[in-house]
């Protein structure tokens, strides 16, 4: 299956929620799901009366979710859930932790790119780190202790630059240590669900793919 390439606003729209696919857009008062709150399509606004949902459907619609919040295709993030059910531990939250390990995401999460889908391609372009060393796989998993940083040649990119004053109004989460002057951060420790910003049923996912 490959990359949706469409409206990112569309896939919050269908979720009916907010999946911050748009960085700073997200925040405004143009954000879609503000002004549009309804499914996207013809039959969005007058597809006529809801139906009850079925256990299928809400499991389907939160992995949906999940997996457009981190920007991943069907098989990447089947991957992903297949690699740690083989780890010790809740299945649900390994599958976040996961999630939230990858490299793109610390680098969103630290404030280097306004996106995932724009940390995917600082690191494609060999614009990220890691302990030293140039890593240009966007699903890299970052371990705890491990230094990401932007390259010394890349960190006055316009774009590394306003996704740093954005984020420097946000509130950083507590397992990530940021250094925003170095324009580098370190993972401090394994995070724990508690820790992780996602509305998300992550059960319902593992019921679904426990089938």
């Amino acid at each position: 299956m490959s990359r949706y390439v469409g409206p990112s606003c569309r896939l919050c729209r269908r979720e009916a929620t907010k999946l911050f696919l748009k960085g700073t857009k997200c925040l405004t008062e143009k954000c879609p799901v503000e002004r549009r709150p309804y499914a996207p399509g013809q039959h969005g606004q007058t597809g006529g009366r809801p139906r009850k949902a079925s256990e299928y459907s809400k499991q389907l619609r939160e992995k949906q979710k999940v997996k457009r919040i981190y920007g991943l295709t069907e098989r990447q993030f089947r991957n992903t859930f297949d690699a740690v059910t083989r780890e010790p531990g809740v299945k649900g939250t390994n599958l976040l932790i996961a999630l939230e390990s990858r490299l793109d995401n610390i680098v969103h999460r630290m404030g280097f790119a306004a996106s995932r889908k724009a940390a995917r391609q600082l690191i494609a372009h060999g614009h990220v780190e890691v302990n030293g060393r140039r890593v240009d796989v966007p699903a890299y998993r970052v371990l705890p202790g491990e230094e990401v940083r932007m390259a010394p040649a890349s960190r006055e990119l316009v774009a590394v630059k306003l996704a740093q004053e954005a984020a420097s109004r946000g509130q950083p989460v507590a397992w990530l240590s940021v250094d925003a002057d170095k324009a580098a951060g370190r993972m401090v420790e394994r995070p724990t669900r508690e820790a992780i910003p996602i509305n998300a049923q992550e059960q319902l996912i593992v019921e679904l793919y426990s089938k």
